[in-house]
């Protein structure tokens, strides 16, 4: 159990709770069949909190401490990894991770580049990494490490868990903008399979600076949107208190950007969010990377480039709807 629990899970955790002192006291006493009780209901009352989320609840749970990062799913789904540092030009960025790295299934194994944003366990962390907010050194690290991958015919993984790029003088006096536009752009014309991966946050141009692929899955309990709902909240409300309302308005949970076409697959979590099982949420994401590699290397090889570029482009052209007006 997760020891960070959410103010709408604190039902939940009096409940299992009360379930750990019954077993203790089972030891002694014949319990079983309060226990199986207790356990059912714990079970129906979970799944049906946790199949209905608001939006604001999902941003919850997306931000949640003990969540999975960027490292922890390279660990459990792939071998061999060799992180890679610097953008040769002003710094490493702590903020964002990127190495090669091999993904192995029962048959197969591929060789990929791994590009992610890291964010810290505890306060500390946090402030190393920079609570995953990149910097333009991050964005051009990022960008040099997907050259690489493109020098050696090597699909590029990203993962996307950021709560915007970093909004401090420096990073602006430094090219902040420059950097996000120019991986945008490098990205449409990457000449290598890419799938992009949204594991916690992910938050305007901050995410979408690694953002462009020619699949992108969300994990269920993730948000991507243009801008945060506290901030949302602050422009059209002079105030953070509407929150919720913003959430809803934004439709930046998962099913909502499926629905409209943004991201191309839903991935399962663990009943409860990856918090709770992050084995499980690491298996079930690694089943769902070999198959889109499948997929996309079956499809498409260096020879022809070409249509997977022109392919890539059409889908984020495709995007958004709009009218035109006549003029008069």
């Amino acid at each position: 159990m997760p020891k960070v629990i959410l103010d709408f899970e604190k039902p939940i955790y009096d409940l299992l709770q009360k379930l750990d002192e019954m077993h203790k006291l089972g030891q002694t006493l014949e319990l079983q069949e309060e226990i199986a009780t207790l356990e059912h209901k714990i079970d129906e009352f979970r799944r049906d909190l946790y199949t209905k989320l608001t939006p604001w609840q999902r941003v919850q749970v997306a931000r949640h401490a003990e969540r999975p990062t960027t490292l922890d799913y390279i660990e459990a789904i792939s071998e061999g990894f060799v992180e890679l540092h610097g953008d040769r030009n002003f710094g490493d960025d702590h903020a964002l991770v990127g190495g090669f790295a091999a993904i192995r299934s029962e048959s197969e194994k591929f060789s990929v580049m791994f590009i992610g944003q890291q964010k810290g366990r505890d306060t500390k962390m946090n402030v190393y990494r920079n609570f995953g907010m990149m910097k333009p050194e991050g964005y051009r690290k990022a960008l040099r490490l997907m050259k690489l991958a493109e020098k050696f015919n090597r699909p590029v993984i990203t993962f996307i868990d950021t709560p915007g790029a970093f909004p401090g003088i420096d990073a602006e006096e430094r090219g902040q903008a420059e950097a996000i536009a120019r991986n945008i752009f490098e990205m449409c014309n990457l000449k290598v399979p890419v799938i992009v991966i949204i594991i916690g946050e992910g938050a305007s141009g901050g995410a979408l600076g690694i953002a462009v692929g020619d699949r992108i899955l969300m994990l269920e309990n993730t948000w991507y949107s243009v801008i945060s709902p506290e901030s949302c909240s602050s422009i059209l409300w002079r105030s953070w208190d509407y929150k919720e309302q913003a959430a809803q308005a934004l439709k930046l949970t998962a099913p909502d950007l499926y629905e409209q076409s943004i991201i191309d697959k839903i991935v399962p979590e663990p009943l409860g969010g990856a918090h709770w099982n992050p084995a499980l949420a690491a298996d079930i994401l690694k089943r769902n990377i070999i198959e889109e590699l499948k997929v996309l290397q079956s499809a498409f090889t260096p020879s022809n480039f070409h249509a997977l570029v022109e392919q890539r482009r059409g889908k984020f052209m495709a995007m958004g709807k709009w009218e035109y007006a006549n003029a008069k």
